[in-house]
């Protein structure tokens, strides 16, 4: 009988190469993780801190040091960070050198509500709770605020947080009756009366217009309250 060789020889380094791989597929999940890379992915870790993710990791997993990575189940991970009410989301991964890697997203606040409870409204409006490392410089919202309210409370500030002139000047939103809103501006004494949340690009456009002119004139400390509710006009009240 006549020997192949090529053909054995293929098959040879094949079985060599399987054994190899998977010698050394059980030794790399033998291996224990050997650092905890924490990142917050805009940069700041304004409402978590890299203890406070690590004690996290404590008491769900007992720690990460010296666990085996076949331990790892690194969904499990996720869950448990994204648990956290100030994480958006979290990605977890080991790299070939070992570093457990954790990716966090934390939730933005654009909204303070001062009511019966106090909590923030995030930009997917939701209820965010206060953070005790951070206190966010947001608009702050007071009145009957309410599930209803809310909606529109998070469509108002939407459009607050897209224009400069606004973002920069409203400090508060006052929830009145009838789901009717009022606006406090950072130097001015007015009030701004907004009305229901409609229309709000038209408003918003009148009380820009309206401003540059009571700027330009110097009749902005003339008034008490300034009222956006009448189609085509600013009605104002004179102190």
């Amino acid at each position: 009988m006549k020997i192949n060789w090529n053909i054995l020889k293929m098959v040879l380094l094949t079985v060599t190469l399987v054994v190899l791989y998977g010698f050394s597929n059980i030794r790399n999940q033998q291996n224990s993780i050997s650092n905890l890379d924490i990142q917050f992915t805009d940069g700041n870790n304004l409402y978590l801190t890299n203890g406070m993710v690590n004690k996290l990791l404590i008491q769900n997993f007992h720690g990460y040091e010296n666990m085996p990575k076949e331990n790892l189940v690194l969904n499990t991970i996720e869950n448990a960070l994204e648990a956290n009410k100030m994480v958006k989301n979290a990605q977890v991964y080991l790299t070939v050198d070992g570093n457990l890697t954790t990716k966090i997203a934390q939730r933005n606040p654009i909204g303070r509500v001062e009511g019966s409870s106090i909590y923030y409204l995030d930009d997917e409006g939701k209820r965010m709770p206060l953070s005790q490392n951070h206190s966010a410089r947001v608009p702050v919202i007071t009145g009957n605020v309410t599930d209803d309210s809310l909606k529109d409370l998070y469509m108002i500030l939407n459009h607050i947080n897209s224009d400069n002139f606004l973002h920069k000047n409203v400090i508060g939103i006052q929830v009145v009756k009838n789901q009717k809103y009022q606006l406090k501006f950072r130097t001015d004494n007015f009030v701004v009366s907004l009305g229901r949340a409609e229309a709000l690009d038209e408003k918003f456009n009148k009380l820009k217009a309206f401003y540059v002119k009571g700027t330009k004139d110097k009749s902005l400390a003339n008034f008490s309250k300034v009222s956006l509710e009448y189609n085509n006009q600013v009605v104002c009240t004179k102190i």
